[in-house]
């Protein structure tokens, strides 16, 4: 698994058979104390995974588990949604956005703590001709979360954090986002392509008040059908070319992602075929049609049949889609497809699942003089804001 190393740049092997039972290394004095990790790697199935050296404040502990160790940081609430805010965008985003992403990344960390709604579920229903899978939030039972993007994303203090990071937090401090007086499961993606999608789409088929599908600008109406939003760019805060903003507003690695609102792939039958059979284990034989079933209000699909020489198949929901038809993960599952001198071309909108705050459509609203409360009352309908906790200043 790599080395940890120490401040004063002494470093361990992680290996296997290293530690024979499971150690906690506390730190004496908690702002000046610190430790890295090499060898991390982020976007784990994605296609901006990689490798970084992150370093971390807080408690350290190994855990020795069959598999191998489990480093875990033990690390203050607050602490922690500074890093997450400053990891999942960069530091030097508009306030309010920062606002806004600290109350849905807390109010995130605890639903399942919060609500009754505690069970995770990650069900796999499979027939002859039929795989749905989707991925709920994965139980952990030596932490509570992952610090990848299968929860939210979580690098210490690899990032830079800012003054308005810090203020951000600081401001907001216990506050939460609630529903009917119960924590929200606040939800939320990189950027939607215009319209956001409701909670089923990609979960369970389960209708949440506060996840359902609205349009990504300041016009509460509008006309639409899936195949013509994909086809086309509308106005939407998400779509925005502005290279300075969004310098501002996205980590290093995400600004490699340019396409992000709308984007192409193609393939060839047979890449399709190849594809098909490495990532879901079926060989179809040479791909001959790829059919949208059902589709959610944001252009997303659920259920997607594959047909090929040999035989067909019918998958869902949209993560496992994404993941079947590319080498990582296709941007998203709001597609449609083309065929064109012989390949499949898959024209797409949008960047992750879109359920909840648009990441990039909250930071245009946030640079225009929104509020964090209009930004999270937008993308939440019907939520409100409360400090319903106390933390630990307090």
């Amino acid at each position: 698994m790599g080395t940890f190393t120490d401040v004063a740049g002494r470093s361990y092997p992680t290996g296997r058979h290293r530690f024979t039972s499971d150690i906690t290394l506390t730190p004496g004095e908690a702002s000046s104390s610190a430790f890295a990790l090499d060898n991390m790697t982020i976007g784990i199935g994605f296609h901006w995974e990689r490798k970084e050296r992150q370093v971390f404040r807080g408690a350290l502990r190994i855990i020795s588990r069959p598999d191998g160790l489990t480093v875990i940081n033990d690390v203050p609430l607050e602490e922690y949604v500074t890093s997450v805010i400053s990891s999942e965008m960069s530091a030097s985003c508009p306030l309010e956005l920062l606002k806004a992403h600290a109350v849905i990344s807390r109010s995130w960390l605890l639903f399942p703590k919060g609500t009754a709604a505690e069970a995770v579920r990650e069900p796999l229903a499979r027939q002859q001709h039929e795989s749905v899978r989707w991925y709920g939030r994965e139980a952990h039972p030596d932490f509570d979360v992952c610090a990848d993007d299968h929860c939210q994303r979580y690098q210490g203090i690899t990032k830079a954090f800012s003054d308005a990071a810090s203020e951000a937090v600081n401001s907001t401090r216990g506050e939460l986002l609630l529903y009917a007086g119960r924590i929200c499961d606040a939800r939320f993606s990189k950027c939607c392509g215009g319209v956001t999608e409701q909670y089923s789409t990609a979960w369970e088929d389960q209708d949440i008040p506060y996840l359902k599908s609205i349009y990504d600008g300041p016009v509460e109406s509008c006309s639409y059908d899936a195949e013509s939003l994909i086809r086309s760019e509308p106005p939407a805060y998400c779509n925005t070319r502005d290279v300075n903003l969004l310098a501002r507003i996205l980590p290093g690695f995400d600004q490699e992602t340019q396409d992000f609102y709308r984007w192409r792939v193609e393939y060839s039958p047979e890449e399709l075929r190849d594809l098909v059979k490495a990532r879901l284990g079926v060989d179809l034989g040479s791909i001959r049609d790829l059919q949208s079933l059902a589709r959610g209000p944001s252009g997303r699909i659920y259920r997607l049949k594959i047909t090929g020489e040999k035989d067909f198949l019918v998958i869902g929901k949209e993560l496992e889609i994404r993941r079947a038809l590319s080498r990582s993960h296709l941007y998203s599952s709001a597609f449609v497809v083309d065929k064109e001198t012989g390949r499949f071309v898959l024209r797409g909108a949008g960047w992750g699942h879109g359920v909840g705050l648009c990441q990039i459509g909250a930071a245009v609203m946030a640079s225009e003089g929104k509020s964090y409360k209009e930004i999270l009352v937008h993308y939440y309908r019907g939520t409100t804001v409360e400090a319903r906790m106390k933390t630990e200043n307090d």
